[in-house]
Order: structure tokens, then sequence, then C-alpha cells
């Protein structure tokens, strides 16, 4: 049997996306493993741990899913909400390998669930919304699940098979401890037995016996395996499939923060209110401050 790809010494693939196919089997797939950049965005803000973890786990689906995107300047954004939840708001985003995201929540709410609080603890009744814009066609387009089931990874399966039929396995595996470097990995499996996108997929269901196949092998990676930097991306899949007759495999986007905010930038939005507008919003030096929540950066703006 010929494969593609071969158990090799790779790198740890730190802050990169693998993407891979298995032909046979109408799978695609994507692994990603974060290191410093996932430091970086939790940096920001001092979030408790059980928020560090929901932000990471986050972050990983984002680049999971975002690298999916064929337009590559197309944006990927994930908003989570709830109206009475200890999280109001966890937003991430990605564009062309640049991941954001962040987090607001009532401290003292989290502080009364302990350590390990539940998604539905932290959100309520909260929804998920996914909007996906493409750049090259000027398009966006948006689907919203129920945050139900025990995870984000878990919802956005939900997402894929209710609003795009495609039969969807998201493993995530998170070691963000207070103190320490912070590691996030995560493995996305998706079966398109109608061939790539764009193809009306008539026969999708998680009962094809491909999909069992794939879901069974891609389900059965451990969070020490996902996690582990001694363990490279490429011999990760190696591992998983090397029964499969041929597995293709391409190194996909490199991660970096994405944390657009400029004076340029926020200068152009301050720009659309009026006058008026502009003027309440100036201190008593005449700025207008502008915080921005992804990095924790201040811009004082001067305008008339």
């Amino acid at each position: 049997m010929a494969h593609d790809i071969t158990p090799p010494a790779d790198e740890t693939g730190f802050d990169q996306v693998l993407q891979f196919t298995v032909p046979g089997r109408d799978a695609r797939g994507r692994v990603v493993r974060l290191g410093p950049v996932l430091d970086l965005i939790l940096s920001a803000h001092a979030y408790p741990t059980p928020v560090r973890n929901l932000l990471a786990e986050a972050l990983v689906v984002a680049a999971l899913i975002g690298s999916l995107l064929k337009d590559d300047d197309g944006q990927l954004t994930m908003q989570a909400q709830t109206q009475d939840g200890v999280i109001d708001l966890l937003v991430c985003d990605y564009r062309a390998g640049e991941l954001r995201g962040h987090v607001r929540f009532d401290r003292a709410r989290l502080d009364e669930l302990g350590p390990t609080p539940s998604l539905h603890a932290l959100f309520g009744d909260g929804y998920l919304a996914m909007t996906f814009d493409m750049a090259s066609t000027n398009q966006r387009y948006q689907g919203i699940v129920p945050l139900e089931g025990e995870s984000i990874a878990q919802a956005c399966e939900s997402y894929f098979f209710q609003s795009e039929q495609v039969p969807t396995l998201i493993r995530v595996a998170i070691d963000c401890e207070q103190g320490a470097s912070s590691l996030a990995s995560g493995l996305l499996l998706q079966h398109l037995p109608e061939g790539e996108e764009g193809r009306e997929r008539l026969h999708a269901r998680l009962d094809h016996p491909h999909w069992q196949h794939i879901a069974m092998m891609g389900g059965s990676v451990r969070d020490s395996e996902l996690l582990d930097p001694a363990l490279g991306l490429e011999s990760l899949i190696w591992r998983l499939f090397h029964e499969e007759q041929e597995v293709r495999v391409e190194r996909g986007a490199a991660l970096v923060r994405g944390c657009r905010c400029t004076v340029e930038h926020y200068t152009a939005l301050l720009s659309r209110f009026s006058p008026e507008d502009r003027a309440d919003m100036k201190d008593e030096d005449g700025l207008i401050q502008i915080d921005c929540a992804f990095c924790s950066r201040q811009f004082p703006i001067a305008m008339d």
C-alpha cells in the first residue's frame, strides 16, 4: 500500500495547522497545536483557570474550523453569548492564520462555581454563532446552535451536522494551568462522501461505514498524544491512520496573534460618529480613550 506520509521525526508543530485528507474514506481533517501564540493571547487578561481553559478550547476550535476556509482572506468568527450566564460573551476569530479572542465574565459568580464548572454552568441557556465572511465574494453567512453538551467542540460538531450536513468530529486537549506555559491542541475530522465542498451531500449521514471507521480511528486519539510536544503532528496523523491506503498531508497556515488594533483603525471607526458624539466621548484632556478587549492595549485618540 502506498502512503503519502511516513512516520518521521518531524517538528512539534507549535502554532501550525496541518491539513490532511484520507481519499479512500472521503474524509478530510485538520490538526493544530497552540503554544506561544496561546500564551500571548491569554496574557492580555488575568483570566482565572476555568476561563483560560474555555478560551483556549475556543481558540483551538477557531483555528481548526477557520483553516477549512478556501478564501485566503476569509474570516471565521465564533461568538458565544447568553442573557444571564456567568460568561456573557466569548468571541474568537480566525483570518489567514491570525487568531484572537477574549472573554467577558462575572468574576464573583464564577468563583461560586468551583474549579471545574460545566459549560451550562458558565453559559446557562446560551448559543453559539458561527459567522463566515468571504472576502473574495463579499458574502457572509451565519449559523446558530445552542451551547449544549459538555464543550464548545461538541456544539460545533452539532453545527456542522445540522447546518452544513457534514458529519464532524472534534477533539480538543487543554493544559493551561496558572503559572506555566499554556498548551492546547485539537483534531478535526469531516466526512465529505460527495467530494469537495460546494457539492450537494445528499448521502451525508452518521452511520456511513466510511465515516464510522474514520470517526472511530480519530476518536481514539488521547489527550496525552495531542499535547505531547515530542510527538510531531505528522507523526500523530500517521499513528491514527497508518492502516489507510493513502493519507495526504499538507502544511497549513502558521498561526499568530491577530489583534488588528491600530490608531488608524480606531480613527476610521470614530469618524463614523458625529462631532457631537465624539465630543461626549472625550476625557478631560480632550482625548477619546479606546481599550482593545483582545490585547488590553489602550489607544488615546485625538479627533475634532
